[in-house]
């Protein structure tokens, strides 16, 4: 999808969705590519980016579509999920919803997802939302959870640097998305769906997720200009977090007004980190981090990295630190003091 969660979805020749599943020897090239590299490579980050053309716009209304149902076999079992409090919110943000903390602290979100979804279908926008969440993050396991764990044990074997990182990542996602099944059919077509849902409801994220996405709700210049507008004015962490593939190069040549923060690898980066700031969890093993390394095999070699120390780390020029910090000022409406 179209935010900065990545997606296990990889593009097929011709733009077309390929599976999830990686075999053995394809998945091998692959990472001894991946965990060689010394340079970090700023990957684009949603399968709908990747295969959907810009400007063109979704269908206003979307036929509701069937959901992943309980296990009538599952042993019985304490689905509740336990809520973490909120940390402070820097910058005047607004403060992340108890639902977007509990997607960051559940240990099984199998069954967040089944707490959630009466809401969803009742049409609350954010639950909708982080559904899809769900959704994107658990698809690569979930549709050949076999594979999966066969391809980390692969990857676990190679004894390359990074190999133990990404390992630990994809068993984060192994763990908390243990209880899905290829059944679910976490298809890139539903996860998309579920996000036009989510927008057409109201929710700003899944609405800046399409946009990025080139899937906008509206494909005129003013819908997309103001969109950008909404969300940087809404100091919404997940709305600037879902913009951001959006304002980079994929944004490069279109007019943007005032807006200076596009066009640009250093201006997605810019969003994303202007997303940490108010409050998002960028932290080493929060969703985002995991999802980089699990799905896309960007790697931090210091575990105890968050994003921002990785990005700032492996990822911009030392020449370039101060031109992002400029850029994630001016997105959040305030001015660095140069020391």
């Amino acid at each position: 999808m179209s935010d900065a969660y990545p997606s296990g979805y990889k593009q097929g020749p011709g733009g077309t969705p390929a599976g999830v599943r990686v075999s053995g020897r394809s998945l091998i090239a692959i990472m001894g590519v991946a965990l060689l590299a010394a340079a970090f490579v700023y990957a684009g980050r949603r399968t709908a980016s990747e295969q959907a053309a810009p400007g063109e716009s979704v269908p206003v209304r979307v036929a509701a579509k069937p959901q992943p149902t309980a296990r009538k076999a599952d042993t019985p079992r304490d689905d509740s999920v336990p809520v973490a409090e909120a940390k402070v919110v820097p910058r005047g943000a607004v403060a992340p919803s108890p639902l977007r903390v509990q997607f960051e602290q559940a240990p099984d979100l199998y069954a967040y997802a089944q707490s959630i979804r009466s809401r969803a279908d009742a049409g609350e926008p954010e639950a909708i939302w982080l559904l899809s969440r769900v959704y994107d993050y658990c698809s690569n396991y979930a549709n050949a959870p076999v594979d999966y764990g066969n391809d980390t044990r692969t990857i676990e074997s190679m004894k390359l640097r990074g190999a133990s990182t990404m390992t630990e990542a994809r068993n984060r996602v192994s763990a908390r998305c243990a209880r899905f099944a290829p059944s679910d059919n976490l298809s890139y077509q539903m996860i998309f769906l579920k996000r036009v849902e989510a927008a057409q409801s109201g929710s700003l994220p899944a609405e800046a997720s399409l946009l990025a996405a080139g899937k906008p709700l509206e494909k005129t210049e003013e819908y997309r200009l103001n969109l950008v507008d909404r969300v940087q004015r809404s100091k919404d962490p997940e709305a600037y977090s879902a913009l951001s593939p959006g304002m980079g190069i994929a944004a490069n040549g279109r007019r943007w007004g005032d807006m200076r923060v596009a066009g640009t690898q250093f201006a997605e980066l810019a969003w994303q980190l202007a997303a940490c700031e108010l409050g998002q969890d960028c932290s080493p093993k929060g969703s985002l981090m995991t999802s980089y390394c699990a799905n896309g095999g960007i790697c931090s070699q210091d575990a105890k990295q968050d994003f921002a120390s990785f990005v700032y780390d492996a990822a911009i020029p030392r020449q370039g630190a101060d031109v992002v910090e400029d850029m994630v000022d001016s997105l959040l409406g305030e001015q660095r003091t140069v020391q």
